[in-house]
Order: structure tokens, then C-alpha cells, then sequence
């Protein structure tokens, strides 16, 4: 799987588009029930896929809303976490969404899941395509590897998973083991 999520706005909070309103944010992981029907709602990856089942996937929530924002699926593998997909809710996409901040936020919690786990924040995906990495770098900070495993592997350090974590006011619950 591939990450293809548009980093639109960094900001502490999410931004509510049409009133410039700022919503306090909260995620945690998700429970089953929450990944029924999304497809039906216009998500557009499967969030039930069997690949994701060992990963951890949280959710994306304004504090007092039960509306998830978006999801992230990661993974804490060998002093890392590895973060197989992220996505923004239908209505957080496109000319018209309704909230702006939602795939930093993301990031964001893969980075404390990292920080939680002893590996200073310390994060990588795969990026869809070229462009998608050179945004990724410019917007959060991520630094492209060269490997032969995947042509678009990029990471975030662990000074720069601190300045994005620091950015990020979401609180929540990693429940980490």
C-alpha cells in the first residue's frame, strides 16, 4: 500500500474550511464497528482489508464528535514505526472538505505511536509517486531513502517527527502494550 494524502495546512487544531473555526482534536484506536460501511460512504481504501488486521488503526475525531476525520493504519516493526496507509474522510478532500489539518494530524499520531514505543518518533511509508514524496518533504519534513525496495520510501527523523509532534495539539489514547 501506497500513501497518497494531501498535507493541506499544518496546523495545531483542524480547521473548519467555510468558518476558519478551529476544532480541538482527539483520536484513538478504532474498534470494529467503526469500519463497517465506510466504503459505502465514500472512503476509498478498504479499512477492513486482512493485510491491515496486524497493524494498529486509529481514528482521527473533533473532541465531543464521534464523526471520524480520517485514519491511520501503523505498524511498530524492528525500532520503528511503518505506516501502511492514511486517509482523509470523503467530506476532508477536495475543493469543497470540510476541515483542513487532517493529514498532518495523521502523521502526527504514527509519530507518538513511534515516541510511545522508544524509537524517538521515528517513522516510514511509502509514498504513491514522486510527486506525492517531494510534497512530503516539503510539507512535513520527510527525507526520501534510497532503497531497492520501493522507489518512493521515505522517512521522518526523529528531529523532525518532534517538530511535527510539537505542531500538534490532538490528544488520545495509543494504548500501547
Amino acid at each position: 500500500m501506497k500513501i497518497d494524502i494531501l498535507i493541506d495546512k499544518l496546523t495545531p487544531c483542524l480547521v473548519e474550511v467555510s468558518t476558519g473555526k478551529v476544532m480541538q482534536t482527539v483520536f484513538s484506536l478504532v474498534a470494529e464497528n467503526d469500519l463497517i460501511g465506510l466504503a459505502d460512504s465514500g472512503w476509498f481504501f478498504n479499512w477492513q482489508d486482512p493485510l491491515l488486521r496486524k497493524t494498529n488503526i486509529y481514528k482521527l475525531l473533533i473532541k465531543d464528535d464521534i464523526t471520524i476525520q480520517g485514519l491511520v493504519s501503523a505498524e511498530v516493526i524492528r525500532g520503528a514505526v511503518y505506516v501502511h496507509l492514511i486517509e482523509s474522510a470523503p467530506n476532508n478532500t477536495g475543493l469543497n472538505k470540510q476541515y483542513e489539518g487532517v493529514g498532518g494530524h495523521l502523521f502526527a499520531i504514527a509519530m507518538k505511536l513511534s515516541l510511545a514505543n522508544g524509537f524517538g518518533g521515528y517513522v516510514f511509508f511509502e509514498a504513491k509517486n514522486l510527486s506525492l514524496a517531494e510534497h512530503y518533504s516539503k510539507m512535513l519534513g520527510a527525507t526520501q531513502v534510497p532503497t531497492r525496495l520501493h522507489e518512493y520510501r521515505m522517512e521522518f527523523l526523529e528531529d523532525v517527527a518532534q517538530k511535527v509532534i510539537a505542531e500538534y495539539t490532538l490528544e488520545g489514547d495509543l494504548d500501547v502494550n
